[in-house]
């Protein structure tokens, strides 16, 4: 049986909770998007998540919070809601690995001062095992986290978007801060290895936050 024909079995299987979450995130963004294009969002994420999936018991949730988070950057690109802070998105090949990193540390890093996204090019099934550990020496945990595909809608809402080894792959739009960080992929690399690229990225995200927040905002965030 082929991917595909799987993802459809799969989302026959699962079209009334889809049509649950679909009232449910309908009702958020009433007076901001029809019905009918909250239900598209859905089901096209849901399409999207189950092409890599491994486990389809988490499908529906990952389908909600994903199909949410990219409603509410299309509201933001279109100018209907105001974040009020700055958005980050980071994007490698997997979104498995680096972006995940960046994102968990920036979460950290920003207290809630800056809105964070990540995405990959092409996802994987999965976070690498490895990444997640370094990431709970850090106290910081990673199982709930899964790899999402980039759309273009979070690019849109993005003031900064970085990038990590994955070329051409995210669309370029004018007023937009754009950065490549040169850093080695962590996929099947050494549990030490994996440290070191933690923690240069954990030195570039600092660096980042120094740069994006008002000194003000900044000496809240150490508070």
């Amino acid at each position: 049986m082929t991917e595909h024909h799987e993802a459809k079995l799969g989302l026959q299987d699962n079209t009334e909770i889809l049509h649950r979450i679909s009232s449910r995130l309908a009702d958020r963004y009433a007076g901001t998007f029809a019905a009918e294009t909250v239900e598209r969002y859905v089901f096209e994420s849901y399409t999207a998540l189950a092409r890599t999936a491994r486990i389809s018991a988490y499908l529906p949730a990952t389908t909600e919070h994903f199909a949410n988070d990219r409603l509410h950057a299309l509201a933001k690109s279109k100018g209907v809601i105001a974040s009020g802070v700055p958005d980050v998105l980071f994007v490698c090949v997997q979104n498995a690995g680096r972006s995940q990193m960046a994102a968990a540390l920036l979460a950290v890093e920003a207290k809630g001062r800056i809105h964070v996204r990540s995405a990959g090019s092409m996802p994987a099934a999965e976070l690498d095992p490895t990444v997640v550990a370094v990431m709970s020496e850090m106290g910081l945990d990673l199982t709930r986290d899964y790899p999402k595909p980039l759309t273009d809608d979070v690019v849109r809402a993005s003031d900064v978007v970085i990038t990590m080894g994955c070329g051409d792959s995210c669309p370029i739009y004018p007023g937009k801060r754009y950065e490549d960080w040169d850093l080695t992929d962590p996929a099947g690399q050494r549990l030490e290895t994996v440290r070191d690229i933690r923690d240069q990225i954990h030195e570039r995200v600092r660096k980042l936050v120094a740069s994006l927040l008002p000194s003000d905002q900044k000496e809240a965030t150490t508070a």
